[in-house]
């Protein structure tokens, strides 16, 4: 249905440009200027200001509705247009970093257990605490 609505809705909005291109205006328009003379007269007719003047409210009227619906169908559609992107995070600091990690280590056996570890600027120390005595 949405890709049907589309399609009219195309359809509806160049009709619309060539009818009010071809609409003679107060400096002779664009239909003047194939002809010489009033161009639209001699493809419909003596009538060719009526037609040209319908065609426009029809027209308009069809991509005004196209439109409306167009946005409603859009709307309850559950579909984001950034729903399978990857946005990657920007970077918190831009020039060399190092890691600093807090680790505990068992005096029995000597393994190295890591409690807390964050990345800073290379420019930043460290807060760095004193060293207890172990007894």
């Amino acid at each position: 249905m949405y890709i049907f609505i589309l399609v009219i809705h195309i359809i509806a909005s160049l009709i619309l440009v060539a009818v009010i291109l071809l609409q003679a205006g107060k400096g002779g328009g664009l239909a003047e200027t194939f002809g010489g003379g009033s161009a639209s007269s001699t493809i419909f007719g003596q009538k060719a200001s009526v037609f040209l003047t319908r065609a426009t409210t029809t027209s308009a009227i069809l991509f005004l509705c196209t439109s409306l619906s167009l946005a409603v169908i859009s709307s309850r559609r559950n579909i984001s247009l950034m729903e399978n992107v990857k946005l990657a995070l920007p970077a918190k600091t831009s020039g060399p970093v190092k890691t600093v990690k807090q680790v505990k280590i068992d005096p029995k056996t000597g393994k190295e257990e890591v409690i807390s570890e964050k990345v800073v600027p290379l420019t930043e120390e460290p807060a760095k605490k004193p060293i207890s005595a172990q007894q």
